[in-house]
Parts: structure tokens; C-alpha cells; sequence
């Protein structure tokens, strides 16, 4: 008889449903898997609850999703716990995420190179509750001219946190007045005053591992219509340059799960947000995306515990440093140079590799499970629980229709590969 090993994949949970269900009836349905050794694998998942914990209490799950812990401090200690003392397998690390935060992010990447709009960092409106403030900021911090800068980087600007938050105190300036009165606004917030570029498609990818998906987004849209189903909204160099650099920053952190914003003029890609502990992986905002996220989520954390994968705590960024260093290189090659580590660091040829031979049913089971009725019960759940009894018919036949699209697609999309 094979040995067996018996996996666990932790789920740690805020207030979502769609995809946690989702992810749970598709990763039911894989089944065993076999390793080249001939050795079974079962994997299984389970919602994590919060509890007081031991510094040597042993952890169970061998992989952990968190989808909580960017803002409730109590289980991101318990990650770094589990991380350091027991091992687990984080597919986000909370270290990175809590002190690489939107502002480190933009200076690393500025660092390697990439189109980082300008962007200056101001001092708080008001004062933080630190009883050393007055003195401090009396002896020490010096008076600045708000407008002035606002000139250097040009109307219209963006003011927005340093460490972002979901679109929380984001602000279009385009004027002195506006300017003033966000800043008045921000209170306690730390801002970037940022400059904007004109540009002709805003672009957001999702990374989950190796696999990227780049959407184009409508952010003054309703989070229902935000996501446009447009398969061809870049040209070739733009969509390779939006991949290359959602992977690259993911690689280059430590990351596994998170979402980049792109502002896209031309064949130039302009990063501008790339550091989303929590991504967007809603059901009723990703709609046509959903079940490739989830299917990828799947595909991810089977192969990273069944290959015995290496959660990476040292990030070798010195290695990208020499790149950006290197003057023989164009930004181009740098880019290519870069994303050959992002491959490495991802073992994207290996990734791919091993799905095909040890996941070939995945992509079936998952289109048989999206056209059938335990999905169906999900989205009109789910539908029931977002939206006033008014509009529900309405976004059932809006999901259906878009989900039902992608089930159109990938099903093409198999038979040519049959």
C-alpha cells in the first residue's frame, strides 16, 4: 500500500463567503494526488478560528490563506508564529506586508527601475497622539510650503495614505482648495501627494504564485461593473509589461497572493499600487474572474505542499540591486532580468510542469462544478446577502451571465487543446 500524507490548508477568514465556499467545494472534488515518489497526498481545508495561543502550542495546518490579518493584529502574530517556530506555509508573509507597506513598495521598485509616477511624502496635518508631539514637532519639523509642491508635481495629483487601505482617504486634486481641504481632511493619516499620469487604460492584476491575470479596471464604476471582460485592452508589450511587474514585485517581497494597479499610456506601464495583502477576490466584483481565482488558489497551495515547497523568509533582494545597477542594460532587458528571478524564485516552469501531470482533471471538474446547481446556490446566496431584495434578479442574471461567459470560454478553450 502507498504511503499517505495528509495535508491541512488553514482558511482565516473575515466576512467573506463566495470565494471561501468556492475554494472549499473545488479543492473536495481533486481528490488524491500522487507524487513521482508514488507517495498519496490528500488535502484538505478548514476555517481557522481566534483564540489565546501558546508561543510552543503546535499549529496545525501546513498551509495557511489568511484573508484577515493586514488588520486584526492577533491572528498576524499567530502567522508569525506558526511561520517562525512551526514552519507553516504562509501564501502571504505578514512580515513583508506589515513593513513593506505602499510607501517601501514604491521606493523598492523605484529602485529597480520602474515607472513610479512622482511622489512626495508630506508630515501629518494633525498632530499623533504622542505625548512627545508638541516638543518634537517645535524644535524639529519644518514649516513647508503645501502648494508649492502641489505646483512641482502638477494639477491634476492624487493624495492618498502611505500605506493605502483600500482606497480609504484617496483623493483627486485639482485645485489649491481641494488640495487643502484634503490635506485638512487627512487628519492623523500619513499622505503621499502623487502625480498623474494621463493614461489610456487602468490596469489590475492579480497574482496567485506564478499565475497573473491582468483585468481591465474601471475604478469610477460600481464594484459590480469595475472589472470589464476585455481580453485585448493592451498591446503585447503592455500586457507582458504588466505581467512581468506583478510577478517581479511578488518575488521580489515574498508574496503570493496580492493584486498590482497599473496605469497603462501606450506600450508605458506605470505602477502606482502593488502592495494588497487582502485582494479583491469577490464574486460579485471579479465575476467572470472568480472561478480562476479560486481554481488558481487551488492549483497554488496543492502544489506548494505537495512538492514539500520552501516558504522564503530571506528575500535576496541584492540580487535584483545588481541588475538595476548593471548600465549595459536597457529597461527592457532589466525587466527581462528581473522576471527571469521572479520564475526561478516562483519554479514557474516547474509549477506548470507538475500541474499538467499530477492536476490534468482540475480544469474539467472545476468548469463541471461552475455549471452546475452547488454553484448556482452559491451565487444566488451570495447575491441575496449583497443586495437589496429589489436588485437581486437583476445581479443573478448580471453574475450568471458574466460567470456563464467564462464557462462558455473555458470550455472552448479545452476542447482546442483536446
Amino acid at each position: 500500500m502507498a504511503d499517505r500524507t495528509r495535508h491541512l490548508i488553514g482558511l482565516l477568514l473575515g466576512a467573506e463567503e463566495d470565494w471561501s465556499r468556492a475554494f472549499e467545494a473545488i479543492l473536495s472534488r481533486v481528490g488524491p494526488v500522487t507524487d513521482d515518489s508514488g507517495r498519496v497526498h490528500e488535502i484538505v481545508s478548514e476555517r481557522l478560528t481566534i483564540e489565546p495561543f501558546g508561543l510552543t502550542d503546535p499549529v496545525r495546518p501546513d498551509l495557511v490563506i489568511d484573508r484577515l490579518a493586514h488588520w486584526y493584529y492577533h491572528p498576524r502574530e499567530w502567522l508569525k508564529k506558526a511561520a517562525l517556530v512551526d514552519g507553516t506555509y504562509l501564501l502571504n508573509s505578514p512580515f513583508t506586508f506589515q513593513s513593506m507597506e505602499k510607501h517601501s513598495a514604491y521606493c523598492a521598485m523605484l529602485r529597480l527601475g520602474l515607472h513610479i509616477p512622482p511622489t512626495v511624502l508630506v508630515p501629518y496635518k494633525n498632530p499623533i497622539d504622542n505625548d512627545r508631539w508638541v516638543y518634537t514637532a517645535a524644535k524639529y519639523n519644518r514649516t513647508f510650503d503645501l502648494d508649492a509642491l502641489a505646483d512641482q508635481l502638477g494639477y491634476p495629483l492624487y493624495m492618498k495614505p502611505f500605506d493605502g487601505g483600500g482606497w480609504r482617504g484617496v483623493s483627486r486634486i485639482a485645485s489649491r482648495e481641494s488640495l487643502h481641504r484634503a490635506y485638512d481632511d487627512s487628519g492623523e493619516m500619513l499622505m503621499h501627494l502623487q502625480a498623474t499620469v494621463e493614461y489610456d487604460k487602468f490596469a489590475r492584476a492579480l497574482s496567485i504564485g506564478p499565475e497573473t491575470m491582468v483585468m481591465d479596471f474601471r475604478p469610477d464604476q460600481p464594484m459590480h461593473d469595475r472589472y470589464a471582460v476585455s481580453h485585448d485592452f493592451l498591446s503585447a508589450s503592455a500586457g507582458a509589461q504588466c505581467v512581468a511587474v506583478s510577478r517581479v514585485v511578488n518575488a521580489f517581497f515574498g508574496w503570493e497572493f496580492n493584486s498590482a494597479e497599473m496605469l497603462v499610456k501606450g506600450d508605458a506601464v506605470f505602477p502606482i499600487d502593488y502592495a494588497n495583502a487582502c485582494p479583491d477576490v469577490a464574486l460579485t466584483s471579479l465575476h467572470y474572474y472568480f472561478v480562476w481565482a479560486v481554481r488558481a488558489l487551488v492549483r497554488w497551495s496543492a502544489f506548494c505542499l505537495v512538492t514539500e515547497r520552501t516558504a522564503t523568509i530571506d528575500l535576496h533582494m541584492r540580487r535584483y540591486f545588481d541588475i538595476a545597477d548593471d548600465e549595459a542594460l536597457d529597461y527592457d532587458a532589466k525587466l527581462a532580468a528581473y522576471l527571469a528571478l521572479a520564475d526561478e524564485h516562483f519554479e514557474t516552469e516547474r509549477y506548470w510542469s507538475w500541474c499538467a501531470e499530477h492536476l490534468p482533471h482540475l480544469d474539467e471538474l472545476v468548469l463541471e462544478w461552475v455549471s452546475g446547481p452547488d454553484f448556482a446556490r452559491l451565487l444566488r446566496e451570495t447575491v441575496e446577502a449583497t443586495y437589496p431584495a429589489h436588485e437581486r434578479e437583476r445581479f443573478m442574471a448580471h453574475f450568471a451571465g458574466l460567470v456563464g461567459l467564462w464557462a462558455s470560454d473555458e470550455s472552448a478553450r479545452l476542447k482546442s487543446h483536446d
